[in-house]
């Protein structure tokens, strides 16, 4: 019989969240549709693709259209089938079999999972309750460990903290012969970006998505950018046709889009901002509500020893969040959605605490 090896031997899948709910607010996608003259161009280029041919292998148009959109130099943009792959591209191109890859928990766990495909090794700094990154934690490990590779997001999901660009360019300088990976899938939602700068650190790397702020999760498209050198290598150890030809035209529909991508970052940031108010009346009313982190993204963590209850409470009427170990994490819907989350974590605290008065 064929034996797996050690490395994937005990890995499971991914394992989102599955059923039907009335409110999806688990993964953090945009709660606005795309408009419609956006989904009949959509549909115009779903019809009109020449499908026997293979896509672009340098998606020259979409890549552009980031540059354009960003303010960046398209040779510096490399496209992937969404930050995920990036990510394991990244880790597979740039370690070696037991390099030391820095990462700050809580933040997003694919991180660990791809550096050890990749045959690296881990080695993470926790951070405290505050959840701020760690920055001079992390510059003396990484200095310890002689670390290949440091990779956070920024601001970081799930704790929707964000770094300021200070920090971000002292952890540069400090370790300038360790690639820094630098997630900025939710920096559409803040303005600490690093973009205007990515050519200025040859040990920096940074990742975008449209997954967030564009409402284009479905079609699985991310962008790393960075030195021509290093964006370079990518495209040499990538998949020739890794993005397929509808993901770069939709893509580059998305980012032309300038004037109303904005204002639906805007709606967003609003809607994320009621949701937090609204968490923190509830917080103030029931004190097993221990947190309500402010945020820098378009979702709230609370930290709440009544996790696991919560969330199968929610679940049961038909509203799915994210939960963590001893945090929820809730992605601002619409109106209609923020209020019937916030209605039901109420009714669900309140019969909670009927229960231990009576007890």
């Amino acid at each position: 019989m064929f034996e797996l090896n050690e490395k994937i031997r005990d890995l499971t899948p991914y394992d989102p969240i599955t059923g039907t709910y009335t409110v999806r607010l688990d993964a953090n996608e945009s709660f606005l549709s795309l408009p419609d003259d956006v989904r009949q161009e959509l549909g115009k280029i779903a019809s009109s693709l020449d499908y026997r041919r293979y896509p672009d292998p340098l998606a020259k148009d979409v890549c552009a259209a980031f540059g354009a959109y960003y303010g960046v130099d398209p040779a510096c943009v490399a496209g992937g089938n969404g930050s995920d792959e990036l990510i394991s591209i990244l880790m597979n191109a740039f370690l070696q079999p037991g390099d030391a890859v820095i990462t700050a928990l809580p933040d997003f766990s694919m991180y660990g999972f791809y550096a050890h495909l990749a045959g690296g090794r881990e080695v993470s700094v926790q951070k405290d309750d505050s959840l701020r990154f760690p920055t001079d934690a992390v510059i003396e490990t990484a200095k310890r460990e002689n670390a290949r590779m440091i990779v956070f997001s920024n601001p970081c999901n799930p704790t929707g903290q964000g770094l300021p660009k200070n920090d971000v360019r002292r952890l540069l300088q400090a370790v300038p012969e360790t690639l820094v990976v630098l997630d900025e899938a939710y920096m559409d939602f803040w303005d600490e970006s690093m973009l205007p700068e990515a050519t200025k650190y040859d040990n920096l790397l940074i990742l975008r998505t449209c997954s967030k702020a564009f409402g284009g999760a479905a079609v699985r498209l991310g962008f790393v950018v960075g030195p021509e050198r290093l964006v370079r290598a990518v495209r040499a150890v990538k998949s020739p046709y890794n993005l397929n030809s509808f993901t770069q035209a939709a893509g580059t529909v998305l980012l032309s889009r300038r004037d109303a991508e904005k204002a639906a970052i805007e709606t967003i940031k609003a809607s994320t901002h009621a949701l937090h108010e609204a968490l923190c009346r509830l917080a103030e009313a029931y004190p097993v509500l221990e947190k309500v982190y402010d945020t820098c993204c378009n979702f709230v963590l609370i930290r709440t020893g009544a996790a696991d209850t919560l969330h199968r409470g929610l679940l049961q009427k038909g509203i799915a969040v994210r939960r963590f170990p001893g945090y929820l994490r809730i992605t601002a819907g619409s109106e209609e959605e923020n209020q019937a989350v916030t209605a039901a974590l109420q009714e669900l605290l309140a019969a909670d605490t009927e229960k231990e008065g009576q007890a």
